[in-house]
């Protein structure tokens, strides 16, 4: 296990996995998972604070996240952060963090199919 770049998290899947298909053999799943921070603030008021994280599923993973997962479903999840750029059409960088994800275990109900 390489624990330089690990992500764990428990939350809730923010919307339905979107499945990309890449040839016969190459499925990859993109979802979003939120995890929440409460804290009191300087006043002493309860503060909660979502976090939104993007989430890439590949092959078997991403069928099984397909198969289980569906918007609220909360979830622990293990992972690796990766970040990548692109140009968009108007030719300025764009960026974006992800966690592919490792494996993941079901907290809440899974998806009625």
């Amino acid at each position: 296990m390489n624990i330089r770049n690990q992500v764990q998290l428990i939350g809730h899947v923010g919307n339905a996995p979107e499945i990309i298909s890449f040839g016969e053999n190459k499925v990859m799943a993109k979802f979003s998972i939120a995890t929440r921070d409460n804290y009191k603030d300087t006043k002493g008021n309860w503060v909660k604070n979502t976090h939104w994280h993007n989430v890439i599923a590949w092959n078997g993973s991403a069928k099984t996240a397909e198969k289980l997962l569906d918007k609220g479903t909360e979830i622990a999840m293990n992972g690796k952060l990766t970040s990548r750029s692109w140009e968009d059409q108007n030719g300025k960088t764009q960026y974006v963090t992800e966690i592919v994800l490792n494996d993941f275990t079901l907290l809440g109900k899974k998806k009625e199919n």
